[in-house]
């Protein structure tokens, strides 16, 4: 690993990792985007066998009910107990996320509330490379279901056999998905987006994936909604002469796992810097003075995995204002969060946890404002508003309001 100084150029790179934008990526996403708007299934079909070497038809793009239930006969029985389990873990903790409607009336009658409602159609991308992420099903399923979601539509790369993992497969049949398409990359976000023949156009586009994908999801926002752009994973971890060696190393290594993934060590402890420093881990080691730098140092990295394996994660936390989930102490790796514990794995990267939070039931709410008011209440506001119409000289807002007295 290598030791980087507060304040020096590679440190100025790690807090601004996520600045830049390939140009290449950029152009190739927009040509994909725009020949899915305008072709539609042909040109989804044409991407996956471009891509991932699968040449499938537009009836082959939906799996379906025979794929669904032919599933369960290639897993183990026991992954299903396993599984309910988990899921009653993630439904915990997003019941206390739920939202409702409210309002308040004055003794003018002035009524003012927000109207909460789930989104109709949500599209949920489940990255499949060399291994099934059976989790990212799960983690952004579930928190669409409890915000009543009406519809969720699912999309994933084929396999070389024109199939989905079996185990995706079951998950999502567990929680109900609605439509799962046989498609990956830039074209399943374009699809989601803008609709096919086949792939219905939904509302707001979740789920993690790789740089095509982000760069789709940034390109399509506005036509729809979407979660984050979300990049290469990444763990912070923070330690001091009293953290156990071992663990440390072994976080780091298992934040390596991950394809470009990004692991910093802060700590104050000159000995366990040099220790770690030994080891052939990609990644880098930040030397603060104390815990109060490491926190600030943290919080200017804004990670998406915060580790706090000190003596006393709690009181370092407390000064901890951006990152995207915080891990205390020395028996919470990452991988807890990541599988089991219930908040979703879905977190901002690059820094961006200063301004995006970690998928929640909130992501798939929208609301509308109530306003009503009785003649008396409108009387009452009459001359602050004439005066404010005013000034930005809008007469017919005026009239409009004058009519109601004439």
């Amino acid at each position: 690993m290598k030791l980087v100084r507060v304040g020096s150029n590679s440190f100025k790179k790690l807090c601004e990792r996520n600045s830049g934008r390939n140009k290449r990526v950029t152009e190739s996403v927009r040509n994909i985007i725009d020949n899915v708007k305008l072709s539609g299934d042909d040109a989804v079909i044409k991407y996956t066998k471009k891509f991932d070497g699968v040449k499938l038809s537009a009836k082959d793009l939906r799996v379906s009910e025979c794929e669904m239930s032919g599933a369960y006969q290639d897993i183990k029985p026991e992954f299903v107990s396993t599984l309910k389990v988990i899921l009653e873990n993630v439904q915990k903790f997003y019941k206390k996320q739920l939202k409702r409607s409210w309002k308040i009336k004055d003794e003018d009658g002035v009524l003012l509330g927000e109207q909460v409602m789930p989104l109709e159609r949500v599209g949920v991308y489940v990255p499949s490379g060399t291994v099934p992420l059976v989790s990212s099903v799960y983690m952004t399923v579930i928190p669409a279901k409890m915000a009543g979601v009406k519809k969720i539509v699912l999309v994933t790369p084929p396999n070389q056999y024109k199939s989905v993992d079996p185990h995706i497969l079951v998950v999502a049949d567990l929680l109900k998905v609605d439509e799962i398409y046989k498609i990956g990359g830039a074209q399943a976000i374009a699809s989601l987006a803008f609709g096919t023949k086949s792939v219905p156009k939904v509302d707001k586009i979740v789920g993690p994936g790789n740089a095509y994908v982000t760069e789709a999801k940034r390109q399509v926002f506005g036509y729809c909604d979407i979660d984050m752009l979300a990049g290469p994973t990444e763990v912070v971890i923070i330690a001091n002469q009293q953290s156990n060696i071992n663990f440390i190393r072994a976080d780091l290594e298992a934040q390596a796992e991950h394809f470009m993934g990004l692991s910093i060590l802060i700590t104050n402890s000159r000995k366990v810097a040099q220790a770690i420093k030994k080891e052939n881990i990609p990644g880098y080691i930040v030397l603060v003075k104390n815990m109060d730098e490491a926190a600030d140092v943290a919080n200017m990295l804004a990670p998406e995995h915060l580790q706090i394996l000190t003596n006393n994660p709690k009181k370092v936390a407390r000064r901890i204002m951006h990152a995207g989930a915080i891990f205390l102490g020395p028996y919470t790796p990452v991988a807890v969060g990541d599988y089991v514990a219930g908040p979703s794995h879905v977190l901002p990267t690059g820094g961006s946890a200063r301004f995006f939070s970690g998928l929640g039931v909130s992501d798939f709410y929208k609301s509308s404002h109530i306003i009503s008011y009785t003649k008396k209440a409108l009387e009452k506001i009459r001359e602050p508003l004439e005066k404010v119409a005013g000034i930005e000289r809008l007469t017919k807002h005026l009239d409009s309001v004058k009519k109601r007295f004439e």
